[in-house]
């Protein structure tokens, strides 16, 4: 069996990770779990704090191969039945036990402070105090540095150990002890403000109910979600979150879905509509019944998906990865010239200046620098999510922001999508309005087209029943129509110019070109039906623009976006209506699929960068085609969660402004961040002219500029819609 075969076959299980500090560790610990011996493949994920590993391997040995960063590690099906206050008390509890040995520093540190001020720096007393600082507060730091430095592997941890020893060697204790204690409190803070970045996604685990009330064989239960099967009716009371997907079965209500969509008024639920794990009932009493188990949830889902989406680096962070494979070498070789150039050329003063070397080794720790994209992005990213808008990657992050021009599919998009049929004109005399309406429904039923749902609409409307009509020889002719066999005669349903060659229309009926054109010129889509050659009817269809269109594409236009388009199969009379509703003057219509993927190649031609918003079911290539395709999608929508790069979950275009607006933010705060960063390392490197640089100055300069990253990164969190 090949090593690709044997991954293929074992198990893969996913866990949780607390106590990452760095990157560079979790790319450590994802090496030390690949060498266990039951183990095919791991993959951490830094962002998310989750470790997969495929084979066989014991928490124990997971934690040992983490032993260096005391790593705790537990099953991600734990997440389950851990409540917002099961957490809180776990992590209360390991902070004593995890910051135990830095407590203890800072107060021996302190203790040989004052052995110091009584007796000295050379005091036997005061370097024991010292040495026992730096023992108790770095053991770790110093073990992984040395096991790191024999293998010459040059990491912040190497350096930090090697101007800990250097200052041991030459006599500045206080120097080596302060070094680690900062060291330690900024790995804290760096572990502390991941995890608040963190908390913004892991929070919305803790918005499902644990337990849920079920109604079985005519009983009441409280049960764990976990024992709730599909299929179960759920009660769920006024004031009540509902605790799985489902479809209410009676009851009515309005749910609050803010937590998940975004949206900010409570949503009508009545017998038939869809509900979702997580979301607030208000008044009413509703009976639901479970369609997903709780891992499959919409917001299960939404919370893979976003931390999937932590990982994937935006561009920026691959510029600071290449740049950390140089930078780290580079400080080690300026170190070693600082230490020995300068004393050689004047003939002394090596201790200084062996001093001023381990102290450029000490600023030269790229904390703040490694820490500068993935804090930012993992913000951002969290923070889009608990306001409705699911970005699935820093990469397409990243490249919203330099979006200039934005197309739009009309159905569904610019309009809700949901139309309604307004006329229904008859053709020849055996023609009937209800059997018109009876064979279009039966034929639509099979469609998927969006039009599709308003016949249908139209016919039970009107007490017309097609459920039993056979179809045979059905067909859909993309971007024309269907067509099929009903009752021994052949029917097309389509555009009016399709319909037109497939039937006499034109020849026989003059008024039919007549009626379209009025209806198109009223804003209508209209559809034509042909029987066995002949066109008998024509149905005008209106979907009108969602009444925020007009403020979005003025939201967008003052953002700097240059070109807003509409690209639909619809005819131009029709699109031309939607669009001045919403305000867009670019209207490109009657547009097959393959002419919508030109579209979008020619705008991209023209702005560099365009996005596509649509469903995320039809209009796929466009989608994929454009530098970011952005679908509309409500909660439970599987189309918008997996097939595009952005989804709007609130079914709200009003979100795309705060999207792009974020975005910006995001890579002005990135740049902001990677520039303090270094500059912090340059101002504090030229101290070394004058030889002003201590051991204590570089580390607080580290420090500083690491927890200033942290904290402009979490200014993201409050941007707002």
């Amino acid at each position: 069996m090949t090593q690709q075969d044997a991954t293929a076959s074992g198990a893969t299980r996913v866990y949780r990770v607390e106590g990452f500090t760095c990157a560079n560790c979790a790319g450590k610990f994802e090496e030390n779990v690949k060498r266990l011996p039951g183990v095919l493949d791991a993959k951490v994920n830094f962002a998310a704090a989750k470790l997969t590993v495929t084979g066989e391997a014991t928490i124990a040995e997971l934690e040992e191969a983490g032993a260096f960063e005391r790593l705790k590690v537990r099953p991600e099906a734990e997440d389950a039945g851990v409540g917002a206050d099961g957490g809180k008390a776990r992590g209360a509890g390991a902070f004593l036990e995890r910051h135990a040995a830095l407590l203890a520093g800072a107060a021996l540190l302190a203790a040989g402070c004052a052995a110091w001020l009584a007796h000295g720096g050379h005091h036997p007393l005061t370097v024991a105090a010292f040495a026992a600082s730096i023992l108790t507060a770095g053991h770790r730091l110093l073990k992984t540095g040395l096991k790191n430095l024999l293998r010459l592997d040059f990491d912040m941890r190497t350096l930090m150990t090697v101007a800990i020893i250097g200052a041991a060697i030459i006599g500045e204790w206080m120097e080596g002890a302060v070094v680690v204690i900062l060291f330690a409190l900024s790995e804290a803070l760096e572990r502390y403000t991941m995890e608040r970045a963190r908390r913004s996604i892991r929070g919305l685990m803790e918005l499902a109910p644990r337990e849920a009330a079920v109604l079985r064989d005519g009983r009441e239960l409280t049960l764990r979600t976990d024992e709730i099967a599909v299929g179960d009716t759920l009660i769920v009371r006024p004031g009540a979150k509902i605790a799985m997907d489902g479809v209410v079965t009676s009851g009515y209500s309005a749910v609050s879905q803010a937590a998940i969509t975004g949206e900010s008024v409570p949503v009508p639920k009545s017998p038939g509509d869809e509900v979702f794990a997580g979301t607030l009932n208000g008044e009413g009493l509703l009976h639901v019944r479970v369609t997903r188990l709780a891992r499959d949830s919409a917001i299960a889902r939404i919370i893979r998906l976003v931390e999937e989406a932590q990982e994937r680096r935006a561009p920026a962070q691959a510029f600071v990865d290449r740049f950390a494979r140089y930078y780290t070498p580079g400080i080690i070789a300026a170190a070693a010239l600082v230490a020995a150039v300068p004393p050689a050329v004047s003939g002394g003063g090596w201790l200084a200046w062996f001093y001023q070397g381990l102290s450029v080794l000490v600023v030269g720790c790229p904390c703040a620098l490694v820490i500068s994209t993935p804090i930012a992005v993992v913000s951002a990213i969290g923070s889009a999510a608990g306001r409705g808008v699911l970005i699935k990657g820093g990469i397409h992050l990243e490249r919203l922001g330099a979006v200039k021009a934005i197309a739009f599919d009309k159905t569904g998009t610019i309009t809700r999508g949901e139309p309604k049929v307004t006329d229904v004109l008859l053709y020849g005399e055996s023609s009937d309005r209800r059997d018109v309406l009876r064979i279009a429904a039966a034929l639509e039923h099979r469609s998927g087209h969006p039009l599709a749902s308003a016949v249908m609409r139209a016919a039970r409307d009107e007490g017309v029943d097609f459920s039993g009509i056979l179809v045979d020889s059905f067909t859909s002719v993309t971007g024309r129509g269907i067509q099929g066999e009903a009752e021994g005669a052949r029917f097309v349903v389509g555009s009016p110019e399709w319909v037109r060659t497939e039937t006499n229309a034109h020849d026989a009926n003059h008024i039919f070109d007549a009626d379209v054109n009025r209806l198109r010129g009223e804003g209508k889509t209209v559809l034509a039906v042909g029987r066995d050659g002949e066109a008998v009817a024509v149905f005008g269809v209106i979907d009108e623009a969602r009444p925020e269109c007009r403020g979005v594409v003025g939201r967008l236009h003052a953002l700097g976006i240059r070109k807003t388009v509409m690209l639909t199969g619809d005819n131009r009379d029709t699109a031309a209506a939607v669009a001045k509703q919403a305000g867009i003057r670019d209207v490109r219509a009657g547009l097959l699929p393959e002419d919508k993927l030109e579209a979008i190649r020619n705008l991209a031609s023209e702005c560099c960068a365009v996005a596509m918003v649509g469903d995320g079911v039809n209009d796929a290539p466009a989608l994929a085609a454009a530098t970011v395709g952005v679908a509309m999608g409500d909660a439970g929508a599987d189309a918008a969660l997996e097939t595009a790069d952005i989804a709007l979950m609130g079914d709200d275009l009003g979100k795309l402004p705060y999207a792009i607006r974020l975005s910006r933010k995001t890579l002005a705060v990135i740049r902001q961040n990677i520039a303090f960063a270094l500059l912090v390392k340059l101002a504090a490197l030229t101290l070394v002219v004058p030889g002003w640089l201590t051991l204590w100055i570089a580390i607080l300069s580290d420090m500083g500029a690491t927890l200033i990253v942290a904290m402009n990164a979490m200014r993201l969190m409050r941007v707002r819609e």
